[in-house]
Order: C-alpha cells, then structure tokens, then sequence
C-alpha cells in the first residue's frame, strides 16, 4: 500500500488491518508513516512499514527486496500515492510542477506494480486509486489531468494482460473526498461536502474480498456514498 500515512491510503489500510491482513505500507514521510503502523498494528494486523519513493526505481526496488525477504506472496497492491498540484494555466505551468506530478502519479504507479508482479500469484488484486479526473477534465490541473488519464489507460492495459494469470485490476475512481489533497488542489474547497476516506476504504475492502471467481474492474464512488 503506497500513501499509506493519510487519507484515502491511511483508511484502506486501517480497515484492512482490522480484517487480520498483514501489511507493507509506504510513504515518503517515514515519521508519519511509523505513526500510521502504531495505529494499524492496534486494529490487530502486522505490519512493515517502509519509507518509498515512488518515483525511484532505486527505492522501489529496495523496498521490494524487503517484500521478498519476507518469503511470502503478495495478495494485494493498492497504488495510492499521489500528488497535486496548485490551479495553474498550461502557458504558466512550471515543467518540474508538471515532473513531479507525472512522475509521482504515473510513473510511480508503473515502478510499483512492475516490481510487484514477480511476487504476486493467481487470485491476487491490484487497486489503482485514480479520482474521477481520470475520465474527467478540470482546467488548471494539466498536470493531474494528464497523470490520471495515463493511468486509467495503463490500468486497463493491466487488466488485460493479467486476466489470463487470474490477477485481478481495478480502477478507483473516487469522486470528491475530503484529504489533504485539496489544499494544494483547490484550498478553498467545500470539504465538509465531501466524502470522508473511509467512506472509499470502505468500498474497495469490499471489493477485495470478493469471492475469487468475481471482481469489480471499475469502482466509481460519488459523494453519495454508493458505488457504482
């Protein structure tokens, strides 16, 4: 579990260790990231928590040695880190803003799931948290647009290749969700309108433990609470 620290990646996790699951979760911020696995690990569920950076195919590939080292298959990868940026015109959009948002949010879903593969088996789910900019356009989010849309794309190119393995993909397309996202997104948002993260986490537990011969390959949750 990428982004694991907060938001929409704290609360997937949390719920996930209150169901028994063993866990890796990763953040850049290794403080709050070892803060996150004090409160997983008292909801019942063991837990490894590693500081990643997402967009280094060096730190992508030390944490997996850590995963490898633990002689176990990986039954689910949730690609959840992701960032913003603030509300800027494509003429005025510093390349390093759009950089590091492409890299954090499209790149690094890429370096995780490639690096996962090779310790994930038949049965196994991968998740990738996409927000309904994935389908949708907001102008002044070039950068986040674009990252988004690339990974839908990639996701469903996922899919396909997996489905004869019988590894399951399913893209989250979580609608307005109040997180810390917003305030670089739009500081001015009407949050108490959103809907919470463990709203969302909610949704995609539900999905993962699906019986095996089933899956929802798109999760499209609104501000209503229903997924769709």
């Amino acid at each position: 579990m990428t982004g694991a620290n907060r938001g929409i990646g704290f609360e997937v996790a949390a719920a996930l260790a209150r169901e028994g699951c063993d866990m890796v979760i990763t953040a850049r911020n290794a403080k709050t990231l070892a803060k996150a696995a004090l409160q997983m690990e008292k909801f019942g569920g063991r837990v490894l928590a590693q500081a990643c950076d997402v967009r280094s195919p060096d730190s992508v590939d030390y944490l997996f040695t850590l995963v490898r080292a633990l002689h176990r298959p990986l039954d689910f990868l949730i690609n959840n880190a992701g960032i913003a940026h603030p509300n800027r015109v494509i003429s005025d959009l510093p390349y390093p803003v759009w950089a590091d948002v492409i890299d954090t949010n499209l790149t690094g879903t890429f370096l995780m799931t490639q690096a996962a593969l090779a310790v994930m088996r038949r049965g196994s789910t991968i998740v990738n948290n996409l927000s309904i900019a994935a389908e949708r356009v907001f102008p002044g989010s070039a950068a986040y647009n674009a990252s988004k849309h690339g990974a839908l794309g990639f996701t469903g190119t996922l899919r396909e290749e997996l489905r004869p393995k019988g590894i399951r993909v399913i893209a989250l397309l979580p609608g307005a969700t109040d997180t810390e996202i917003w305030k670089t997104l739009w500081p001015r948002a009407p949050r108490r309108r959103m809907m919470s993260p463990a709203t969302v986490a909610q949704a995609v537990v539900d999905a993962l433990l699906l019986p095996g011969n089933s899956t929802v390959e798109r999760l499209v949750i609104m501000p209503s609470g229903r997924a769709l």
